[in-house]
């Protein structure tokens, strides 16, 4: 597969110049040896920088260690090396689909589900009874439905990725076969020769092999906004942009061996481990496991050594406690909410590479942003109500002037700058003929134009550029004074952030090109500066209005960040990077870096450590982290955030290291993110305290009538409560909510504690209910028929419907902040409640099912039941009041300091304890004035924001986006081939889907 009339060749080698940018040119006559036998050189060997710099060797030796020529490769040898080198983009992983499927039932809750099928079906016999099929089939099939749920979702959020990925594959220019064709840019291979042009992507890691002014923005690689040229020899790095020029060069890097590459290899690892979403649900089920296994130990001992139960109608007893006390249905319900919702960011133009960073964005209370390309426009601009004027020409004039200066046609950002200073572009050639023009290049380091004016037919020459080049250029009408002041003013400029660039203008007596002039008089000084984005100050402004604190964190310089944040209304308390690690710099600022780096607005002059080490610091201090950024900079730090987002315009690197990717410009979106996030997290605590309190209630309820009746409730009962109630909390994901006004965060204590006040109480409910039917008669003298006994079969139909309504009546008390009829439901919830509960009540009134003792009672029980159910409903709002009185004085007591109090060295300390010791330490941190208090509670205040659901429900559980917990189906990083213009594109595929 060589280029080379002689693979075994001797290779040459170039010295490098220190002061070479990126490379040697070609031809240089100093060269020395090296023995390389380059058709067996490895990958490993190809890439190992001690013996071969790709990046900095002269042209001729990378041709010769590739095996490239000018011709580019042929198609059989690209198709070689693409089994060599692989395909330029990042690995994805492949899950098969078998063990994805059975990894559903594989958690805690399943096991004890499973556990229960093995008892109904292995343990459940003798005296002379069959095994209990009915149970164990019942038990199989719920796991096998929370199963294809969980499968069908995430198998087909997978292929709509994949497809939606294939569909957005990027095109590049290659030389195949000595002929220039378009291909995806996932086939290139190291050898290949591109073309590349103005608002190109760099495809793959190159060396340039010819070169016509070419320019490119590496603002993703140094957060600077000037793009770099490039000549021949030196590197483009693969996610960079073409601004000007046109060039050919050789691929040097594909995929893993990319600059990108490389860096999201560094990054992938930064959030490994259980997810804070996973935490949440395993300590959930902690806590209904503990609680079923405490009274079936109970059980054990009251029925066996107590009772003399015989064993059968013990085991019975204890799989009502196993089936109806497992919330198995919690990861599938908590998986359709957060799918549904990461269906409605797309919509929004965000979309969810980690789909429990919804959860988490929810409970966001810093958020780290970078400037260049984030919170900026990374596009140079004059600041037009600061120009400084050196004569009687206007502001409008030097403008005019300056613009003449400029290119019209193949612009470099500062010609583009200029000219798009005016108010229509066409005036910068407007009435004038254009008699020469002199290029910016980096000796002169300046722009000329001579033209002739056709008002009046004279000739002129202005030219723009550095201030001092062009200050010595001014002869006329310069005094001392009018030096001072411009050293002034561009000190000035430099201290507010901004970059200078001088106008000067002279006339031409003899009207000829050449001609002399009479001396160039200094007009004027413009000053440039990345400007922020149209909409990022109301963005900013409205993240501070849901409590969440916005720092600037860039790689710019100090004087830059803080004028950027003054304009933005962010602060300019911000210092350089480097005081991170300079202890002795702290005095008179901070007792210690950690309060350094909650006061600070931002920090600049930042390299990737810098960053990734903010935002680690931030969560040891109990904060949930977001971090926004459009650079490969970046990277480490959107990784390590609780929640990454990439920008639309943002590198490749940034977005593979991101857990959502915005696909429209700006941050505005961030907003709708926090927004859907907060309205998702409430939805799921609803959901998570209403199947705490059902477990409690279950639990409690049926091993009390045990130990004080000996009442034996069919566990086949239960099976079908646990049913009806799975399928119509599905519904939840859609319910109407109102997001906070402060960040969230699991409370789990709060949690429990709500979930054993409503058990409790819903169990009293049914206690009540039990003794007035089996100790008086005040139902029979109302129309009901009497039982025989209170293991009657109709009794146990009563008993299931009284636990059916109110058990599942309860979510509408958790679901509401105010009185439950004040918030009302999505119409899907409503539905499902009914439905639900007319299944059970025909159950009660007709069900003849002597398999599982359950015998109709009739009509009068059944409103017996419901009139009954109905007044204990009353009061659960009540309960709920009194319950958040008294959990939001403990959350006071615990609260944030005093505002404007500094974090002591004893609260830092505090708060990493906190967090070392549970993920829900973010709720009761200590914090300083300068961070938004989120108050006693969570939960109480509410947003009057209403978000619309009027959608079918079943369009929205269709093509779900991913699963709570788990990757999509293909790797996340694969995401790092989204280009910004792919991005959009993205968008209105997912927005145009249904």
């Amino acid at each position: 597969m060589s280029n080379t009339p002689n693979d075994t060749e001797k290779v040459e080698k170039e010295p490098v110049s220190p002061s070479s940018s990126g490379g040697v040119r070609s031809g240089s006559e100093d060269m020395t040896t090296l023995n390389v036998d380059a058709s067996k050189l490895t990958v490993a060997d190809l890439y190992d920088k001690e013996k071969f710099d790709l990046e900095t060797l002269d042209n001729k030796l990378v041709f010769h260690l590739l095996q490239a020529g000018p011709e580019g490769l042929t198609q059989a040898e690209a198709t070689a090396r693409i089994e060599k080198f692989g395909p330029n983009k990042l690995p994805e992983k492949k899950v098969n689909p078998i063990m994805m499927f059975l990894s559903f039932m594989w958690n805690p809750l399943s096991w004890v589900m499973e556990a229960a099928a093995i008892v109904a079906i292995a343990l459940s016999n003798g005296q002379g009874m069959p095994p209990d099929w009915q149970d164990f089939v019942g038990i199989i099939l719920l796991l096998l439905g929370n199963s294809c749920i969980g499968f069908y979702e995430e198998r087909g959020a997978g292929k709509a990725v994949e497809a939606l990925m294939a569909a957005l594959a990027p095109q590049c220019k290659v030389k195949r076969d000595g002929k220039w064709e378009t291909m995806e840019a996932c086939n290139l291979v190291p050898g290949d020769i591109i073309a590349i042009g103005i608002g190109d992507v760099v495809p793959a890691d190159s060396r340039m092999v010819v070169s016509n002014g070419v320019k490119i923005d590496q603002a993703a690689l140094t957060g600077e906004s000037l793009p770099v040229g490039k000549d021949v020899g030196d590197e483009a790095f693969s996610g960079s942009t073409v601004k000007q020029g046109e060039a050919e060069a050789l691929v040097i890097g594909t995929g893993l061996n990319t600059f990108f590459g490389r860096a999201a290899s560094l990054v992938a690892g930064a959030n490994e481990g259980m997810g804070h979403l996973q935490q949440v649900l395993a300590k959930i089920g902690n806590f209904c496991i503990c609680s079923i296994a405490i009274f079936l130990v109970a059980e054990i001992f009251v029925m066996f050594p107590g009772y003399r139960f015989r064993y059968r109608r013990g085991i019975n007893n204890l799989l009502v406690l196993l089936i109806g006390g497992i919330p198995i249905a919690m990861p599938t319900v908590l998986s359709v909410t957060l799918a549904i919702g990461a269906k409605q960011l797309a919509e929004h133009k965000a979309i969810v590479t980690r789909i429990s960073a919804i959860e988490e964005l929810a409970g966001v209370t810093i958020l780290c942003s970078d400037k260049t390309g984030t919170l900026t426009l990374n596009e140079l601009t004059i600041k037009t109500d600061a120009v400084k004027q050196y004569s009687d020409v206007s502001v409008d004039e030097i403008l005019l002037w300056s613009a003449y200066a400029s290119r019209v046609e193949n612009q470099d950002a500062i010609d583009k700058s200029v000219v798009g200073s005016l108010p229509n572009p066409s005036m910068a050639r407007e009435g004038i003929d254009e008699m020469g023009f002199q290029p910016f290049n980096p000796v002169d380091k300046r722009t000329e134009i001579t033209f002739r004016r056709h008002s009046d037919g004279t000739v002129h020459r202005v030219t723009k550029g550095m201030s001092q080049v062009i200050l010595e250029l001014s002869t006329k009408n310069m005094s001392p004074e009018l030096e001072n002041q411009l050293h002034a003013d561009v000190d000035e400029f430099a201290r507010r952030g901004l970059r200078a660039l001088a106008v000067a203008e002279e006339d031409v007596p003899s009207g000829e090109l050449e001609g002399e002039g009479s001396g160039f008089r200094l007009i004027g000084l413009l000053p440039i500066f990345d400007p922020p984005r149209h909409d990022t100050k109301e963005t900013i402004d409205r993240a501070i209005d849901l409590g969440v604190h916005v720092k600037m964190v860039t790689g710019d310089q100090l004087a830059i960040a803080k004028e950027t944040g003054r304009e933005l209304g962010m602060g300019d308390t911000m210092y350089k990077a480097s005081i991170l690690n300079k202890a002795d710099e702290l005095q008179g600022i901070a007792e210690s870096v950690d309060e350094l780096v909650l006061r600070a607005d931002g920090f600049a002059g930042v390299y990737p450590e810098h960053k990734y080490e903010i935002v680690e610091r931030l969560q040891k201090l109990g904060h949930m982290v977001a971090m926004t950024g459009d650079g490969v900079n970046d990277a480490p730090a959107l990784a390590k955030a609780n929640v990454g987002v990439a920008v639309a315009d943002a590198s490749d690197a940034a977005r593979s290291a991101a857990d959502i990717v915005l696909t429209e410009a700006g941050l505005s979106t961030i907003i709708e993110a926090f927004m859907h996030s907060r309205v998702i997290f409430q939805r799921m605590r609803n959901y998570s305290i209403y199947t705490c309190a059902v477990t409690i209630r279950v639990v409690t309820t049926f091993s009390i009538l045990v130990f004080a009746f000996k009442f034996d409730f069919p566990p086949f009962m239960v099976l079908i409560l646990a049913i009806i109630n799975d399928g119509t909390m599905m519904t939840i994901s859609t319910d109407r909510v109102k997001p906070s006004r402060h960040p969230n965060a699991w409370n789990l204590v709060e949690i429990f504690s709500y979930a054993i006040v409503y058990g409790c109480y819903l169990t009293l409910s049914t206690l009540i209910f039990f003794v007035v039917v089996d100790k008086t008669n005040f139902f029979q003298r109302h129309g009901c028929k009497a039982f025989t006994n209170h293991n009657d079969f109709s009794f146990h139909s009563v008993i299931y419907l009284q636990v059916s309504i109110l058990s599942q009546a309860l979510i509408f008390v958790t679901r509401a902040q105010g009185f439950f009829f004040a918030e009302r439901p999505s119409i899907f919830l409503m539905c499902a409640f009914v439905v639900a509960q007319l299944v059970a009540t025909m159950i009660t009134v007709y069900a003849n099912w002597g398999f599982t003792e359950i015998y109709g009672s009739g009509w009068h029980w059944a409103g017996a039941v419901w009139i009954w159910d109905i007044v204990w409903f009353m009061p659960l709002d009540f309960i709920k009041f009194g319950m958040a009185g008294i959990i939001q004085r403990f959350a006071a007591h615990r609260g944030p300091p005093t505002p404007g109090a500094p974090v002591t060295h004893e609260q830092v300390e505090l708060a990493r304890q906190r967090t070392r010791m549970s993920m829900e330490a973010a709720q009761s941190v200590n914090r300083i004035s300068t961070i938004p208090s989120r108050g006693a509670s969570y939960y109480a205040p509410n947003m009057q924001d209403k978000v619309s659901h009027s959608r079918n429900f079943g369009s929205r559980v269709r093509h779900m986006i991913t699963k709570t917990g788990k990757s999509l189906g293909m790797d996340n990083n694969e995401l790092r081939r989204l280009q910004s213009t792919q991005a959009q594109a993205a968008s209105r595929v997912l927005s145009n889907k249904h």
